[in-house]
């Protein structure tokens, strides 16, 4: 039988083998590239190399976020330090928009304003070729371990609800290198059938424009995240379920969840309980109560159980409990 935590050693090596998967393969992509560039003089070329590097940095940061995550909790920080993962996302958006768009934006612009001349683009074709099947295998192994997650949401969806930015970060970062390796190379054979090298340079102002729309989608994920996302709807009715199970309990108030990391969420509960349940007896319910969560809901770090009379129970301004 395997326990919460085989299934969590698991989910951390598979989100590992996606990450390390994807800086190998952008490493010996970004070296190519750039030699690339070197002997051609390609624009294109030399933003590709330049958005490779930039993806290696963000599965580093990544890679150290997780690590970073996975301290336990002390006085300074008693839920943990699950969120700094979350920081680490959002600085990864940042460096994907400030760095890979800026310097693609800026390289096609100079090379718009001063083409340079054309070369035989033979190694470029290679280079880009080698590329696709290195970050193809790469985007496939995100898509496999992201699939197992989203379950039978779509995939817009899943991304919103995703608690878990390794997994969407590359998914999205190999997304948009493939959509890059296709405008490079469609620049790079436009630039010579037409004999303007300034085409080359426009698609470097291409591929950062879909750098920087991937930027501001993996930022405003991120700055959700960091937030405070609650778990979902499933997990909640779960919860509750749990708890309308006790006959002293006439009704639940309020469940409010919030993830402190990918695998660990705090909630607190709002319920009401029987008139006439001594203190004694309204103890020894909740720890059970907690017991039945924590045994049938593994990544419940914390939980609080409130007493508290339904007319009492805090409201939101819509007048929807809280």
């Amino acid at each position: 039988m395997v326990g919460p935590m085989s299934r969590n050693i698991a989910a951390t090596i598979k989100k590992d083998i996606v990450l390390y998967g994807a800086l190998i393969a952008n490493l010996g992509i970004g070296v190519a590239k750039f030699i690339a560039a070197g002997i051609t003089g390609s624009s294109s070329m030399l933003t590709e190399g330049v958005h490779s590097c930039v993806d290696s940095g963000n599965q580093v940061l990544l890679l150290y976020g997780q690590h970073r995550a996975k301290r336990p909790p002390d006085q300074r920080h008693p839920f943990g330090y699950g969120r700094e993962l979350y920081f680490w996302a959002f600085v990864v958006a940042i460096l994907i928009f400030a760095v890979g768009a800026g310097v693609s934006g800026y390289e096609g612009y100079v090379h718009v304003i001063e083409p340079e001349e054309l070369s035989d683009p033979l190694i470029n074709y290679i280079v880009l070729a080698i590329a696709m099947v290195l970050e193809g295998t790469s985007w496939g192994i995100a898509i496999k371990e992201f699939s197992h997650t989203k379950g039978n949401m779509g995939w817009w969806r899943a991304i919103r609800e995703s608690k878990d930015p390794a997994g969407f970060i590359v998914l999205f970062e190999d997304s948009a290198a493939l959509a890059g390796l296709v405008i490079a190379g469609v620049g790079v054979w436009a630039s010579h059938a037409y004999q303007d090298p300034r085409i080359d340079g426009v698609a470097s102002m291409l591929i950062g424009v879909i750098l920087a729309a991937v930027a501001i989608l993996l930022a405003r994920e991120a700055k959700g995240l960091l937030i405070g996302e609650p778990a979902n709807p499933d997990l909640i009715e779960k919860v509750r379920a749990i708890i309308d199970r006790h006959d002293d309990i006439t009704a639940v108030n309020h469940i409010s969840t919030v993830h402190s990391s990918p695998e660990s969420i705090f909630v607190a509960i709002s319920a009401d309980f029987r008139d006439g349940v001594s203190m004694g007896d309204g103890e020894r319910m909740i720890e059970q109560i907690e017991r039945e969560l924590h045994d049938a809901i593994p990544h419940l770090s914390s939980i609080y159980i409130r007493p508290e009379r339904a007319e009492d129970a805090q409201t939101l301004p819509d007048g929807k409990p809280a």
